[in-house]
């Protein structure tokens, strides 16, 4: 199979789908490999290692995108990129299509087959293999932003998000004790913040205490618990993905008005209208706005600006099941892996993702069915 590997061309988006040591395990593996021409520039790869690894430097990406069976990307296909798409086409990425009709539609119309890294699940419920390691890259560097956007030149209120002593301790509430809120707590902790985490998984807290410090305390997200740290935090760091059917919120716009002078909102999941009523997706260009007099900061792709490490983790992290399509073809690869089946958006015009079909009102064809006539 022919893999290409394209230069991303959303705005600050750095990372890259490949490195050259996990080029070198795919052309090991007898595929050939295309990468567009600087592609791994904003990551800190150069031409000369993608070369050396096995890779083939191709000038365009109308010539990758021409030559290759498969796309390897990292974020969602824009409109330049749909006249690509065709029935013998694969893609490869985080499609995130419940939030981009139009990519859906292309999708479907192509008859192209897609997978989102973003659904590929994995044997521990709840669990995105594929998600985990950005998550923890947007967690950590949520916390930075913050540091970062609290500083008076830069438009915060002066407030250093650590301990000083003769200095009242700035308190950091987290929602939800998943990758990214536990990425969190680990670097607000260290910096020795009060830091307070909510969730209602009793059972993943209690195993999150056993190696978090003191300074960081767990408790049952409910109403009253949530009230009470909007009230008393500095910033409150949402990580929960709200499935994109509901119309409710945690955390309402009429909310924020308990909430302190100068405090901040951080959206490292970045639902537009999610979790939090008032979180609309930003930039790194733009990275903050107010709404209720709270500096809201809801940067879609945090890791970016972290792309040497982000995309070492990514690339490792999705090799194995680029594998697994390569070697045997999509067909066989989602009949022998679960987990990879969950991850299939379309097949032949068939929309495979229900939470796509939920949001827009589709036509769900669930893979399982679908493979019963493959």
């Amino acid at each position: 199979m022919i893999i290409g590997v394209l230069k991303e061309i959303k705005e600050n988006e750095y990372r890259v789908s490949a490195t050259p040591a996990t080029v070198q395990e795919i052309v090991a593996h007898g595929h050939s490999v295309l990468v567009e021409k600087s592609a791994g520039d904003g990551s800190g790869f150069s031409d000369a290692e993608y070369a050396a690894a096995g890779a083939e430097i191709v000038e365009t990406a109308d010539e990758v995108f021409k030559r290759s069976d498969l796309f390897y990307k990292v974020k969602e296909l824009f409109p330049q990129e749909f006249p690509y798409l065709n029935s013998d086409k694969i893609v490869f990425t985080y499609l995130h299509s419940n939030a981009h009709p139009e990519e859906t539609d292309a999708l479907l119309n192509s008859h192209v087959t897609a997978f989102a890294y973003e659904d590929v699940t994995s044997d521990e419920p709840g669990q995105f293999p594929l998600l985990a390691p950005m998550s923890v890259l947007a967690g950590k560097g949520g916390f930075l932003a913050a540091l970062h956007h609290m500083q008076a030149v830069n438009g915060g209120k002066g407030m250093l998000l650590a301990k000083l002593c003769g200095v009242e301790t700035p308190v950091m509430t987290i929602l939800g004790c998943g990758h990214s809120g536990k990425a969190i707590a680990e670097l607000a902790a260290g910096f020795g913040c009060e830091v307070r985490v909510l969730d209602i998984n009793m059972k993943v807290m209690q195993e999150t205490q056993k190696y978090m410090p003191a300074n960081v305390s767990f408790l049952i997200s409910n109403r009253s618990n949530l009230e009470k740290c909007l009230k008393e935090s500095d910033v409150v760091f949402n990580c929960i993905l709200w499935p994109k059917h509901r119309k409710d919120h945690i955390i309402y716009r009429e909310d924020l008005k308990m909430m302190k002078p100068g405090s901040m909102i951080v959206d490292v999941a970045c639902d537009d209208g999610g979790a939090v009523e008032t979180c609309l997706s930003t930039t790194h260009a733009n990275p903050v706005f107010k709404a209720e007099g709270i500096t809201h900061y809801c940067v879609d792709n945090i890791p970016s600006a972290f792309s040497r490490s982000a995309s070492i983790l990514l690339a490792n992290a999705t090799l194995p099941y680029l594998l697994q399509i390569a070697d045997k073809g999509p067909v066989q690869a989602i009949k022998d892996n679960k987990h990879l089946r969950a991850g299939l958006t379309c097949y032949d015009g068939y929309l495979t993702l229900e939470e796509t079909a939920l949001k827009q009102n589709r036509v769900h064809t669930p893979a399982d069915k679908l493979l019963e006539t493959l």
